[in-house]
């Protein structure tokens, strides 16, 4: 990592002046001082101190086909030589709905935005103005984006209503938005039956990301979806993680669950900033200017932005045979090779992943929700983050992300990190 006075202390000591906290998104932010990128390809990124290190963040997951993707750059090139905005549609919109309404079949119709949080926001506002109805399930450790009806945590005690978990959100919209369990399908249909007549819609990652990996127990997005189409309740999945990446069907195609609206983001954009929602034609034709919910944005449906994900779905779609399986299979090494430096080095801890997501959690108990992920023990993550971070590997600097795997990762590559996730679990103080 650089040393003292390197040019990326000095860029934060700038970046303190003029952005809150050095950084413009709280999770680029660790201990001494994040690392200032100059520039990335494949799997790696260099920083403006010349450094090279091996990258596992991946964009929180947007880079599925790796950092500066020739296709991607070739899409993006042609389509900038024609103009970055327009402020009107083109043809290149409608096959990228088209597209993706061929991969996710629930999604029978689509809107473009710029962001998750966008995303989620126009989508619980549909969802309450197609049912008529106001409140909102969520389940503790999903992330919904950093708009005030998703930034909201469990209450206190046995309430089911859930508070603020950021100031300047006013008690009254927290209380909109109830709180379950994850992996909990006792309670969670218990809630959908009891708030039927006032519950709009229940948000869900299929797959927690933002805390995890936490994989769905067998058989809860079943009961969820059994639930909420039995008491006339909206179900969304927010696939902005694992929409295309989990399988060409996102983790809808992947568990065979079938939502009413889905949130798309990350891999969507293949690297640029792109979000989109959609789902069944008679709640989507309630949007303006069809109908009475309004949702716009002057870059919705830029014109680089779409030509960066069709690029990329369409490199997908034509590979999936190929490329699904082999992330699956890296998935697997990666995830065994861990437990097995686990067992050798004698480290309590557990490995969670499916897919192209991995990470490990340092306690003794199976992770499967919130609770049990807070039970990890975060001073022994930083020493592992940092440890990683001095042989050059880069993973996501908070315990309660996810590791991610790209198309551009080779076998040697991951041999490489797990000789370094080795040696790094030997020498962890006990």
């Amino acid at each position: 990592m650089a040393g003292i006075d390197s040019r990326s202390e000095q860029l934060y000591r700038r970046a303190r002046g003029v952005i809150p906290g050095g950084v413009n998104s709280p999770v680029r932010s660790y201990s001494p001082f994040p690392l200032f990128v100059a520039s990335a390809k494949g799997s790696k990124f260099k920083t403006v101190d010349g450094e090279e290190y091996l990258d596992y963040c991946m964009a929180y997951g947007a880079l599925l086909s790796g950092h500066a993707n020739p296709e991607v750059i070739d899409a993006v090139e042609e389509a900038l030589e024609k103009g970055s905005i327009y402020g009107q549609p083109t043809e290149m919109e409608v096959e990228l709905a088209e597209l993706i309404a061929s991969l996710m079949p629930s999604m029978e119709m689509v809107r473009l935005v710029n962001s998750g949080t966008e995303a989620t926001m126009h989508a619980i506002r549909l969802a309450r103005a197609f049912s008529g109805k106001k409140k909102l399930l969520k389940f503790e450790g999903g992330f919904h984006g950093s708009h005030d009806s998703v930034l909201v945590k469990a209450g206190s005690g046995a309430t089911l209503l859930g508070s603020p978990s950021s100031e300047g959100i006013p008690n009254e919209v927290a209380r909109n938005t109830l709180v379950c369990p994850f992996n909990d399908e006792k309670i969670a249909g218990k809630i959908i039956r009891d708030h039927s007549s006032e519950l709009a819609a229940v948000i869900v990652e299929p797959v927690l990301g933002n805390i995890g990996p936490i994989l769905p127990k067998p058989g809860f997005l079943e009961t969820l979806r059994k639930c909420t189409k039995e008491n006339d309740v909206i179900l969304i999945f927010d696939e902005v993680i694992t929409g295309f990446r989990l399988s060409i069907g996102g983790a809808q195609g992947f568990y065979r669950v079938r939502p009413d609206l889905t949130i798309l983001g990350k891999v969507l954009g293949g690297g640029l900033p792109l979000s989109a929602f959609g789902g069944r034609r008679e709640i989507m034709e309630e949007l303006a200017p069809l109908g009475p919910v309004y949702q716009a944005g002057t870059y919705s449906g830029n014109p680089i932005g779409v030509s960066a994900a069709l690029a990329t779905l369409e490199s997908l779609r034509k590979h999936a045979g190929r490329v699904y399986p082999r992330l699956e299979k890296m998935g697997d090494e990666m995830r065994r090779g861990i437990g097995d430096y686990l067992k050798s080095s004698k480290v309590i801890a557990q490995v969670n992943g499916v897919a192209s997501m991995f990470q490990l959690f340092f306690t003794d108990r199976p992770v499967i929700d919130y609770h049990s992920a807070k039970s990890a023990d975060t001073s022994r993550y930083q020493k592992y983050f940092h440890s990683l971070l001095a042989s050059r590997v880069f993973v996501p600097p908070s315990q309660f992300e996810t590791c991610f795997l790209s198309t551009v990762h080779s076998r040697a590559e991951l041999e490489t990190t797990l000789d370094v996730i080795g040696t790094t679990l030997k020498t962890l103080p006990r």
